[in-house]
């Protein structure tokens, strides 16, 4: 990572004389210096206090919090690094580390405390002399303004030389300038170091990325068990309750329908129709029981799944699926992309034979739907492909889509199966 205000001064070294990143290096290493006394000073204040109540036990928790000074120094520095930095360094903390504990366990916390200890010293001192260096050079500059002010006293800016005339002023004030000139490359070296070093210590590091990538993939597999308990309570709910009410109510009807049997009435004919309409909505709701999740997924497996639901295609399908049993949100989403591949084939590709192949290899399933149509499908035209893609990357998977004019269409999907 580079480090802008040096890039400034290497690109135009004389532009950068008159451009913002002198001021904006001084700005920053005097407000450095300020925040550096305030920061030693807390850290002061609470080191002696730790210690002293650390005979009652309540010092323990006063030196725990002093070192978690740290973490605010290292947000207000990212914030403040962006006056001669505009990239601004990231959040090195997990978002899952809460609490006092949690904190102090995070290496991002001990780096910004070593961090906060050296810009409350060697920084604060550097931004103190060179706050020093610049007030003077800036009283030179101005001197001719003094020395018109009170004339015809006599004005001295350093002890034992008194500057005698305006010519002196104006000698003064050309050291004060060439003291600018030198205090603007100065500042931005001194200003450049202060970010490498903030880049060492404050930005983030592969260690914290893999605590994050371990905390996503974690957040996955929690996000997928969550989609199937609600999948498994939907189902439970339909099959448990709303089919055997309608159950209930198709034996009512029919049971009156019996009693009713030889009266030619009006009454006759409508619990005749009523109950052919309960049983439809019977037959759509195990249907639709079955498009949530099939009995058979859960009780054999991918393979019969895939298998039954070939046999009921309008398109002769090829299933070779020699799979063990693999982890329930694998085989349910495996299950829907093999679905949704043969529904949209039987729609739109005009094909008369369908191959699914599937193995695992190394830990991975491996599955691909092939039909031998027109080709040509949009697979951003409709909402399941994305569904299911969204489906698929929660258990951290890939579905891809391949089909040209002619065809054929290929549909491949790839799931990790350890740790789902």
């Amino acid at each position: 990572m580079g480090v802008a205000v040096w890039a400034a001064v290497r690109r135009r070294p004389g532009r950068f004389l008159v451009s913002w990143w002198p001021w904006r290096a001084w700005v920053l290493l005097v407000t450095g210096a300020v925040q550096g006394a305030l920061v030693l000073a807390v850290l002061a204040v609470g080191l002696l206090v730790g210690v002293g109540l650390s005979v009652l036990g309540v010092g323990v928790l006063v030196l725990a919090w002093t070192a978690l000074l740290g973490v605010p120094v290292g947000a207000v520095e990212r914030w403040r690094l962006r006056l001669v930095e505009p990239e601004r360094l990231p959040d090195p903390h997990r978002s899952a580390a809460h609490g006092l504990r949690g904190r102090l366990r995070e290496p991002a916390s001990r780096r910004e405390l070593a961090y906060a200890l050296v810009q409350s010293t060697v920084f604060a001192a550097a931004g103190l002399l060179f706050a020093a260096a610049l007030a003077f050079c800036l009283l030179l500059l101005a001197a001719p303004v003094f020395v018109l002010a009170v004339s015809p006293d006599t004005v001295m800016l350093w002890p034992g030389h008194p500057v005698s005339g305006p010519l002196d002023g104006f000698a003064a004030s050309a050291v004060g300038l060439l003291g600018l000139v030198v205090l603007a490359y100065s500042g931005a070296l001194l200003a450049g170091a202060q970010v490498r070093f903030a880049q060492q210590l404050l930005g983030l590091r592969d260690a914290d990325l893999g605590g994050r990538v371990l905390e996503l993939t974690r957040s996955r597999a929690r996000l997928a068990d969550a989609f199937e308990a609600e999948r498994r309570r939907i189902e439970r709910d339909l099959h448990d309750g709303a089919q055997q009410q309608l159950v209930a109510l198709g034996m009512t009807l029919g049971l009156a329908e019996l009693e009713l049997r030889g009266h030619d009435t009006p009454a006759t004919a409508l619990v005749t129709r009523a109950r052919g309409e309960a049983k439809l909505a019977l037959e759509q709701l195990r249907t639709l029981v079955r498009g949530i999740h099939p009995q058979v997924l859960t009780d054999h497996g991918l393979p019969a799944a895939v298998a039954e639901l070939a046999a009921r295609h309008p398109v002769p399908v090829l299933v070779e699926l020699p799979l063990p049993r693999l982890p329930g949100a694998v085989e349910s989403a495996a299950y829907f992309t093999v679905t949704e591949a043969l529904t949209n084939a039987a729609k739109h590709s005009g094909a008369d034979g369908i191959t699914v192949r599937g193995a695992l290899d190394a830990g991975t399933l491996r599955l691909s739907v092939t039909d031998n149509g027109r080709g040509g499908a949009d697979p951003g035209a409709g909402a399941g492909l994305q569904g299911l893609a969204d489906r698929v990357a929660v258990l951290n998977g890939r579905l891809t889509v391949t089909s040209p004019p002619g065809g054929p269409t290929r549909l491949d999907l790839e799931v990790p199966c350890s740790g789902s």
